[in-house]
């Protein structure tokens, strides 16, 4: 796995899979991105219903929006409790090399996570629980009682089979009533996928300088 680090368009970093010719972000702005996406449209939002506030992220990654969420809860005073599937792990050494790159205002959260033990709880900071799960998002049995799904799996195109409506089932399932999914990819047949499997659509507005649109979904 050939993996490089590029700046993106608002000088936070992001990785570049040659495999697949993918990268982990947006390359417009991967802390934008991030937080647009996923703190402030999908936790933020379940934060208005939920509390605490329980996350299932589909793709850790770099670990940015786990990173993120917990710099969030902490200065929100909100008890989020944080679990995240990853098949792939990054090395340490790829982490380690991404750190120096991270904004002094997260950086310690953002370390925090990467070093946190796989299969088990682990407090990041008073607010925030972290649960890193390494397995396949197409065999695992999700936890329950989900109040916001971050779907960040690589693109439909590069991962078509993280974008079926089985899946998408099986966190419909597992999601709370009025529980959220946000994801990046605003493509009308992932909308009208999310649509048929039981959920209420929204097309938002993008993140500055990014994609014109994203999606959330709300069980209803």
């Amino acid at each position: 796995m050939k993996l490089e680090i590029e700046k993106t368009a608002d000088g936070s970093p992001t990785l570049y899979l040659e495999d697949i010719d993918e990268h982990y972000h947006s390359v417009k702005g991967a802390l934008v991105e991030s937080n647009h996406v996923y703190v402030d449209l999908g936790w933020r939002k379940a934060a208005e219903s939920f509390d605490p506030v329980t996350v299932f992220e589909v793709g850790f990654g770099t670990g940015l929006n786990a990173a993120l969420t917990a710099k969030t809860a902490r200065e929100n005073g909100k008890k989020t409790i944080f679990y995240s599937v990853e098949a792939y792990p990054l090395p340490k050494a790829t982490i380690d090399n991404l750190i120096p790159f991270q904004e002094q205002t997260y950086r310690e959260e953002f370390q925090a996570v990467n070093d946190a033990e796989w299969e088990k709880p682990v407090k990041i900071n008073p607010f925030f629980t972290l649960v890193k799960i390494h397995s396949d998002l197409l065999s695992m049995t999700l936890p329950e009682g989900i109040n916001a799904v971050y779907f960040d799996a690589f693109a439909p195109e590069k991962q078509p089979e993280m974008w079926s409506e089985n899946i998408f089932k099986k966190i419909f399932g597992s999601l709370t009533t009025g529980g959220i999914l946000t994801t990046y990819c605003a493509k009308g047949s992932i909308r009208r996928m999310l649509q048929s499997t039981g959920f209420f659509t929204e097309r938002l507005s993008g993140p500055p300088g990014g994609k014109r649109e994203v999606l959330r979904a709300t069980k209803k």
